[in-house]
């Protein structure tokens, strides 16, 4: 089984003022590998092995699957129609809200977003707020902030 214990430990810690020195720094540089989608395989005893886990699958299903969204359907006639500045879709068709990137409520999309943005980006908790302001970095969709808020309590009552 692939497990990431590095980032597990560091985030049931919940805060790095509260870790010496030297393993602050070894947390901070576990988050900083999970922000560019590196995992760890501890699987084997005295062994690590890192890989980096693919960005591109998750934007491929974005994309294919935002034009089966009915709420988005509103969104795409009014940007092939020039109906507003604010929506538009790209050269790499990608439908988009002042740049952001429009998910689609298809195939648990949002909930994949949600658990990939706590698991890899976050090695130590930092709470639905922060995760909001993170994913509201790159991504858009109705109730986002209501979904993550909801993603975040659940996580927080299956400690």
């Amino acid at each position: 089984m692939v497990a990431d214990a590095l980032s597990s430990w560091a985030e049931s810690l919940g805060s790095l003022a509260y870790l010496p020195a030297f393993e602050r720094a070894m947390v901070m540089d576990v988050q900083a590998l999970a922000s560019q989608f590196v995992r760890l395989d501890l699987s084997e005893p005295s062994q690590v092995l890192a890989y980096v886990v693919s960005r591109f699958s998750l934007f491929y299903h974005v994309r294919e699957h935002q034009y089966d969204d009915p709420h988005l359907h509103v969104l795409t006639d009014m940007a092939q129609h020039g109906d507003a500045r604010d929506v538009t879709i790209g050269d790499d068709r990608v439908l988009r809200m002042q740049g952001w990137i429009c998910v689609p409520n298809i195939d648990g999309l949002r909930e994949l977003i949600d658990e990939e943005a706590h698991s890899l980006l976050y090695s130590i908790y930092l709470g639905a707020a922060k995760m909001y302001q993170e994913l509201r970095q790159q991504y858009w969709w109705r109730r986002m902030k209501k979904d993550i808020d909801g993603f975040v309590a659940r996580c927080l009552n299956s400690r």
